[in-house]
């Protein structure tokens, strides 16, 4: 492959010096820390996705990653897009996107009807919120939280300012004692005023599984729409859209599905349907098909777009269902017990005690980090990522979060991971903690 970006070709230079100068690297960092001599590998399944074999990948919550068996269907499925554009796209398209559609459906517990395929859960939240703002009033109020992601935020905000909207943030703790202080937070929140809550099902820095059912039921009581942002949603927790009964639910399937990139949903309930339209308005408005509803016409047809993604999510499906005997339930709970145990290595090297109980915990596990507090000059920019990177091959999260004031650590668990990376991760964390 000729990678003729510069940056690429930087890239490409950086990992091969990496791997061709690794012991040098060790030998040369060894002043800074011995404990980064300590051996970690990747769990037995590791031989099935194409991270690379020396990097200790403790990071999958934020992009993803994709098998290496789902890759290659995936380019069967451009292969034949670009063999036959036209009939691939022109005629075959639809009756594709519905097989898909309804596999996706199946698996997140939701009628087919009530799916559109999105490119991720940004985009779905995007979506919603730009359809009703034409419905909102000025000083109609929408409810957040304070650990929301940021582009979800960035969202509301504009959302906000060009309706004349009040959002409404409320605060939750880290620590949090439990799922019950989350629920009583939001519900005393709401106001006769209060149309909408945007409210994440697993949080993204701090990593916390929210209690979603019983905050869309308590908040819809009080005639509150309810949006959730599912990123993390599918393939980490079961879900099932139809009874947890919240009028938007929007989820990416390359994270914890581990399809190929580009590839999401978006729920909506049938008695919102007419509300909501994408933000890319093509031929679907007007090009109908028979007994098929506007929801699904206008999303279905978005332009010229690669499908690959998308049409790969039953192959991902059924790959991972084949993988570990048990299939999906035990991807979870093997995932979760990982997350758990990975936190307990952690909170013992930074001698915290854990900030959630476990029933709030799902394949993320995230710490505070003591002694390390937000800088408001450098947001987003913490030196100890790219540290662990470049001296000890380590990729996990550390995130600066102005909420808290201080900075967290975030690490993930997928099934190609193992115990002894998060243990190596502690080994080496005390001497780059104390690196400033």
């Amino acid at each position: 492959m000729v990678l003729g970006h510069p940056i690429l070709r930087l890239y490409s230079a950086a990992m091969n010096e990496s791997t061709a100068d690794k012991s040098t690297a060790n030998e040369s960092t060894a002043n800074k820390s011995t404990a980064n001599t300590s051996t970690s590998s990747p769990s037995d399944l590791a031989r099935y996705w194409q991270l690379e074999p020396e990097l200790d990948f403790l990071n999958h919550g934020s992009f993803g990653a994709c098998p290496t068996a789902v890759l290659e269907e995936q380019s069967r499925w451009r292969a034949q897009l670009e063999s036959q554009p036209v009939a691939f796209l022109g005629r075959g398209r639809a009756e594709l996107v519905d097989h898909a559609r309804s596999r996706l459906a199946a698996f997140v517990g939701a009628d087919p009807a009530n799916i559109v395929p999105v490119t991720n859960a940004t985009a779905g939240v995007n979506a919603v919120l730009h359809s009703l703002g034409f419905h909102f009033r000025s000083g109609d109020e929408i409810l957040l939280t304070d650990h929301t992601y940021n582009a979800c935020h960035n969202a509301l905000r504009t959302l906000a300012q060009r309706h004349g909207l009040q959002l409404r943030v409320v605060p939750v703790p880290f620590p949090v004692t439990g799922p019950n202080e989350v629920v009583e937070r939001f519900v005393s929140a709401a106001t006769a005023r209060t149309r909408l809550a945007l409210i994440d099902h697993v949080t993204s820095v701090t990593g916390l599984v929210l209690p979603i059912a019983e905050l869309v039921s308590q908040l819809q009581e009080r005639g509150v729409d309810v949006l959730v942002d599912g990123a993390h949603g599918p393939g980490m927790v079961e879900l099932e859209l139809e009874d947890l009964g919240a009028a938007y639910y929007t989820g990416n399937c390359h994270k914890w599905m581990c399809s190929p990139k580009s590839a999401g949903l978006l729920y909506v309930r049938p008695d919102r349907q007419e509300l909501i339209h994408p933000l890319v308005i093509s031929h679907g408005s007007n090009i109908r098909r028979v007994g098929r509803s506007l929801f699904h016409d206008e999303f279905d047809l978005p332009g010229t777009i690669d499908w690959t993604a998308f049409l790969s999510v039953p192959a991902v499906i059924d790959y991972l269902d084949n993988l570990v005997p048990g299939g999906w339930p035990e991807i979870r709970r093997r995932n979760r017990e990982l997350a758990l145990a990975a936190r307990a290595v952690l909170a013992r090297v930074l001698d915290i005690e854990p900030p959630c109980p476990d029933a709030m915990i799902g394949s993320l596990a995230a710490l505070p980090v003591p002694g390390w507090s937000y800088d408001q000059d450098t947001p987003n920019q913490n030196p100890i990522t790219e540290r662990l990177v470049e001296r000890h091959r380590i990729e996990a999260m550390f995130s600066d979060w102005p909420a808290l004031g201080q900075t967290i650590l975030r690490v993930s668990a997928q099934l190609y991971n193992d115990i002894s990376q998060y243990e190596r991760l502690a080994a080496v964390l005390p001497d780059e903690l104390s690196d400033r």
